[in-house]
């Protein structure tokens, strides 16, 4: 199947399909004039990157899934080490994202948001300016 068909039932767009392509994450074959050649197994190689995209996995990330699914003997091992330091980036990022909404909630509780000028989100945002200076 061509890339506009593969695009429709990947649900991934062409250009997208064309970068996987251009790093190696997959290859199609080519047809005698040239066009890309999508089979069932290209297909099913880019339905388990869109997923694994979607559950935030890097490139790099996504080419070493990729290869351990088609090594029939790889260790599971291997995958869950993966999946191990990836659960910790996340749960490092949840935790960052914790405490800046627990700083700005505070922030936005303390200013009055009235016709005075006094704000402490200016204040805490200046002094975090000052504090660098």
């Amino acid at each position: 199947m061509n890339i506009g068909e593969t695009a429709e039932k990947s649900g991934l767009p062409a250009k997208t399909i064309r970068y996987y392509e251009d790093i190696g994450l997959i290859a199609p074959l080519r047809s005698a004039n040239g066009y890309r050649d999508f089979g069932a197994a290209d297909l099913h190689k880019l339905a388990f990157i869109a997923r694994a995209r979607a559950l935030g996995f890097s490139i790099e990330d996504c080419r070493s899934l990729l290869a351990l699914y088609e090594d029939a003997g790889r260790a599971s091992a291997d995958v869950k080490r993966i999946a191990q330091e990836h659960l910790g980036r996340i749960e490092e990022k949840i935790a960052q994202l914790q405490s800046m909404q627990d700083t700005l909630s505070d922030l936005v509780q303390a200013c009055c948001g009235d016709h005075r000028p006094d704000c402490p989100i200016l204040g805490d945002l200046a002094g975090a300016l000052t504090r660098k200076i």
